[in-house]
């Protein structure tokens, strides 16, 4: 099982993972999302399509866009439709 912390509190935590480019993508449905703030920006990626951005606030601290998702990727990432990872200090550990 997976364990993503921030700030103390526990963002999501899944035995149901998937492990793409050295990130654990979690269902949205592990995720804390009482922690989500939904955020306009957008990247994309060659080969997994276009990203959306949640942001944090745990206790009023806000990480800025240290969550995303791909809601619908390409056919090539399809298994992490609507998987969330994080970055920007957000703590994924085995439990």
């Amino acid at each position: 099982m997976y364990v993503a912390r921030w700030n103390g509190a526990v963002i999501a935590q899944s035995d149901k993972t998937i492990e793409i480019e050295g990130n654990q993508y979690f269902p949205f449905d592990s995720v804390s999302t009482e922690y989500l703030v939904d955020s306009d920006t957008t990247t994309t990626c060659s080969w997994k399509g276009l990203a959306n951005y949640y942001s944090l606030n745990v206790g009023g601290s806000v990480n800025t866009d240290a969550v995303w998702v791909y809601r619908d990727p390409k056919d090539a990432a399809r298994e992490i439709t609507n998987y969330v990872a994080f970055w920007r200090g957000v703590e994924v550990t085995t439990a």
